[in-house]
């Protein structure tokens, strides 16, 4: 397995320390890429190995993930990610709008964002960030209480007694990985603490609900605003069902919500689950660079 080099760089983003991953030339057309719920910037490195362009790849670690500052709150506010990538965007692109590759959380804060911010946007790619199922009114009183209970515990997460062992249990959620592919992601998503155990690079707060209701017409209205031209992307063994809905259920909101794009193009990466960059690198880099370069 032939890697990309890649470097880091730690920039301040709205008082908090942020770790970004660059691979290629600087000067060359850039892409930014955002990685999703538990994962980090690195995971993107498949995808830039088969990438066959000029391209300037910018990652960033969310706040709570990978090397970036923990936020130390408790509670992790879905609009921060919005200002975090905003200010992000214009640190390296200040005058000019930029092409932005979203995967699951990371898709869904790029769909908030392209709408709030469509001028900002000039090519969109989500890969699988169609959000979560519609709260309702009446799950108001548990949902609060539910959080108000998760504050009254420290969250932890596991422990794992060595690196091996981290990347068999990206294996385990994961079948299609590689040994190579799942030891690389183990060195960039975990790191040996005091007591000489692994830990996960992610803030344990992020396992706990948040209070907020998931309010699908507000984000429709986001997305209604796009203005960018988008590529939608799926992997045809996904998950994503299990935050959409029951798959025939699941299916016919995801269609009802990708009606609100005004310029959407789709594809399927096959023999992949929801972790698509990491199962068809290949397939899915070629998508994007199609669509990016056309």
């Amino acid at each position: 397995m032939t890697l990309t080099p890649s470097r880091s760089e730690f920039l301040t983003i709205r008082g908090l320390r942020c770790h970004l991953h660059h691979w290629g030339r600087e000067g060359a057309p850039k892409i930014f890429m955002l990685h999703g719920w538990m994962d980090v910037g690195a995971s993107f490195q498949f995808v830039v190995d088969a990438l066959k362009g000029d391209w300037h790849v910018i990652a960033p670690d969310w706040r709570g993930f990978g090397l970036s500052e923990r936020s130390g709150e408790d509670t992790y506010w879905f609009p921060d990610y919005l200002a975090d990538l905003d200010a992000i965007l214009r640190h390296y692109s200040p005058d000019k709008a930029v092409d932005i590759v979203g995967h699951s959380m990371g898709g869904n804060i790029l769909g908030l964002y392209a709408g709030a911010r469509p001028e900002r946007i000039r090519k969109l790619v989500n890969l699988e960030g169609a959000g979560l199922r519609a709260a309702k009114p009446e799950q108001a009183p548990g949902r609060y209480a539910k959080w108000m209970d998760g504050l009254l515990e420290k969250p932890e997460l596991r422990t794992y007694p060595s690196r091996q062992a981290v990347a068999a249990r990206l294996q385990k959620t994961n079948p299609r990985l590689s040994d190579e592919r799942a030891a690389f992601l183990a060195q960039h998503w975990s790191a040996q603490n005091e007591q000489g155990e692994w830990e996960i690079l992610g803030d344990p707060v992020h396992k706990q609900q948040g209070p907020l209701p998931y309010n699908v017409d507000e984000v429709m209205a986001c997305w209604k605003a796009i203005t960018a031209p988008v590529l939608w992307v799926e992997a045809d063994q996904t998950n994503m069902w299990d935050w959409l809905g029951s798959k025939p259920g699941g299916q016919v909101e995801l269609e009802r919500r990708l009606g609100y794009l005004r310029d959407v193009t789709r594809k399927m990466v096959h023999d992949a689950g929801h972790m698509l960059h990491h199962d068809q690198p290949v397939e899915l880099a070629g998508y994007i660079e199609e669509f990016l370069t056309r």
